[in-house]
């Protein structure tokens, strides 16, 4: 296992960019109604899929009213049934950088002409299927952070648990049968096999450690490397992807090295 990345940087910018997207609570919404109508049970405890669905709702704040209209709407009829379809864009954008989109939408042409143009207003273009899906690699993610909040004005927060320190928590990881992990600054993210990954969430709590959410992700095998002047190119684009409603999520092969990351923070 080793406790060091550089995709941190790029997890940390987009749970930014979700905190003031206004249609982040749609996406979360929908993404639960979709997880509970293709899992076939509105149970968390009997879907994965659901379960993971939630934890993200719960960790960017969806309200439980919303997250049970979500699954309800899973299993309604007539105008209250869900049309959703799942779908993926493939593509690549300035620099030659692989781009891979997930997107659940009721109407494929809508979606499909928005995507299009903001490949095409990048200088970027959409690929067939399969074009750039083989240079990702799903994987489960848990957000732990190192220190939780107490509650007293004089000692607001407290280490949480083994995650306070890089080898305890190493063990963990290892006993909660998580896969690898990363220094994200005040979190750690353990990556697990996708079919793990709400075993290792509860295998890290039975050890007393909080965690902050868990959700699937696409992970680069090759990350690569780019100027800074393109990096800025590819944000663009993928800000522009992300600002879709019917996109749940962007993800990009490039490398983000600490000189981009600083440039992309100005």
């Amino acid at each position: 296992m080793s406790g060091h990345s550089k995709w941190a940087t790029t997890k940390h910018r987009k749970a930014a960019q979700d905190a003031k997207r206004s249609a982040l609570f749609s996406k979360l919404s929908r993404n639960i109604t979709v997880a509970a109508k293709e899992g076939g049970d509105p149970n968390p405890d009997n879907n994965a899929s659901l379960a993971a669905a939630i934890e993200k709702a719960k960790a960017n704040s969806l309200p439980k009213d919303k997250i049970k209209t979500a699954i309800d709407k899973a299993f309604g009829s007539g105008k209250d049934a869900a049309s959703y379809e799942t779908v993926i864009y493939e593509g690549y954008g300035p620099a030659g950088i692989a781009v891979y989109c997930e997107a659940l939408t009721d109407n494929r042409n809508r979606t499909a002409a928005d995507v299009r143009s903001a490949f095409s207003h990048a200088g970027g273009n959409l690929g067939t299927s399969g074009s750039v899906a083989f240079m990702f690699e799903r994987k489960g993610q848990v957000v732990v952070a190192k220190e939780v909040e107490t509650g007293d004005k004089k000692n607001p927060v407290k280490p949480n648990g083994a995650a306070a320190d890089e080898e305890e928590f190493m063990m963990a990881v290892a006993e909660a049968g998580g896969d690898d992990y990363e220094d994200a600054d005040d979190e750690w993210i353990v990556y697990t096999a996708p079919s793990d990954l709400m075993a290792v969430k509860k295998g890290l709590e039975e050890q007393g450690i909080e965690t902050k959410g868990a959700e699937m992700t696409m992970e680069p095998t090759t990350p690569a490397t780019v100027t800074v002047n393109d990096a800025r190119k590819v944000m663009r684009l993928i800000d522009k992807l992300e600002e879709l409603e019917d996109l749940q999520n962007v993800y990009h092969t490039m490398d983000i090295t600490d000189e981009i990351a600083a440039a992309l923070d100005e």
